[in-house]
C-alpha cells in the first residue's frame, strides 16, 4: 500500500532533520542493510574456523588436549557460520555477492577502514 502525499512529505521532513541533527547516523543507517549483520558474522566465523585450524595443527605436537581445543573452536565457527548462513539467505547471499562485486572488494573494505580511522580521530580530537 504507498503512502499518501502527506505522509511521504512528513518522512522526507523527518529524514531532512535527521541529516541535519546526526549525518553519520544517517549515513550508517542508509547504508546499513537486514543482511549486513549475518554477513558480518560469516565473516567472523571464518576468521574463527581458520584460527582454530591454525590452533589445532601448531598445538597437537604439544598436547592433545590443547589441540582438542582447536578443534572445538573450529567446531564452533562452523556451526556459527551455518546459523548465519541460513539467516542470510539466497536473498541476502546475493544481495552482499552483488553489492561486493559493483563495488568491488577494496572500495568494499576500504570503507570499513576508512570509517575506523574516522573514529580514531574523533577520539583525538
Amino acid at each position: 500500500m504507498p503512502l499518501s502525499e502527506d505522509e511521504q512529505r512528513i518522512l522526507q521532513q523527518i529524514e531532512a532533520q535527521l541529516y541535519e541533527s546526526d549525518p553519520a547516523l544517517a549515513r550508517e543507517v542508509a547504508s546499513t542493510t537486514v543482511y549486513s549483520h549475518a554477513f558480518r558474522n560469516i565473516k567472523l566465523a571464518v576468521a574463527g574456523f581458520v584460527a582454530g585450524c591454525v590452533m589445532m595443527v601448531l598445538l597437537l605436537p604439544v598436547s592433545f588436549f590443547l589441540a582438542f581445543g582447536g578443534f572445538l573452536v573450529m567446531l564452533g565457527s562452523a556451526l556459527f557460520f551455518e546459523r548465519n548462513a541460513r539467516r542470510l539467505g539466497r536473498a541476502g547471499l546475493e544481495q552482499m555477492t552483488h553489492t561486493v562485486r559493483g563495488a568491488g572488494v577494496r572500495d568494499y573494505f576500504g570503507t570499513t577502514g576508512q570509517r575506523m580511522r574516522e573514529r580514531f580521530r574523533g577520539e583525538d580530537e
